[in-house]
């Protein structure tokens, strides 16, 4: 079944003029198919106008939440190892708080009531509260090792929020190590909370580094890419 997904994917793309992913390792998967067309990374571009630097006092307020904060949101699902950050915050000086649901989710709370681990479990936020919840973190921290391209944590850098991922798929790509957070080996807890701890030290530098970037990462720079990549097609 695998390869009859695989071939028809191929015969697909191979009637296109030229093919899109979001990020150079989506890009390298595209091409593994053995597809003609010629393949192009380009990412997503974040709304900058929406996610910037926010007052968060409101929000900390509204849902309860005071001193460090590191977080997540986006599908609780088991393939995003969610479980390795709750493990992660056992050990930190640090309220854990997660936005957006999913399967998960009940193996999360329980994992986290083990642990000992001050979690809040927001449930889904409204778009509009988005900017207000990444800024509210210290530490946006994403574990999942299977992104085509991870735009939530090119959304918190753009709030001035540094990330910490893992060292695999598109994160390789959006994380840049040392830089605007850091990456660790997937599955390694200790590594995983030693990379926090580092962020949450080093937040201020990241943090300038993260708003220094905001229009490379724009929706505006992402159509001009675009417009350029269909001029080289026509």
């Amino acid at each position: 079944m695998e390869r009859v997904s695989a071939a028809w994917e191929r015969w697909f793309l191979d009637r296109a003029d030229l093919v899109l992913a979001p990020s150079e390792r989506t890009a390298g998967r595209v091409r593994d198919l053995g597809v003609a067309t010629p393949v192009t990374a380009l990412p997503n571009g974040v709304d900058i106008d929406f996610f910037e630097p926010t007052d968060a006092s409101d929000f900390r307020e509204r849902y309860d939440l005071s001193g460090t904060l590191v977080g997540y949101t986006g599908r609780h699902g088991y393939e995003k190892r969610l479980r390795d950050l709750v493990d992660a915050a056992a050990d930190l000086d640090a309220t854990l708080v997660l936005g957006g649901d999913g399967p998960a989710r009940d193996d999360l709370e329980t994992r986290a009531r083990e642990r000992g681990v001050d979690a809040r479990f927001l449930g889904f936020l409204p778009r509009e509260e988005l900017p207000a919840f990444y800024s509210a973190l210290d530490v946006f921290a994403f574990p999942s090792p299977v992104e085509t391209q991870g735009l939530v944590a090119l959304e918190a850098n753009a709030c001035g929020t540094p990330a910490v991922g893992a060292d695999a798929g598109a994160l390789i790509e959006t994380v840049d190590d040392g830089e605007t957070g850091y990456r660790y080996p997937v599955g390694d807890v200790a590594a995983f909370r030693d990379a926090i701890e580092r962020a949450l030290d080093e937040r201020d530098a990241l943090a300038a580094t993260c708003l220094d970037r905001r229009e490379e990462v724009s929706v505006s720079q992402a159509v001009d890419r675009l417009e350029a990549a269909y001029d080289r097609v026509r």
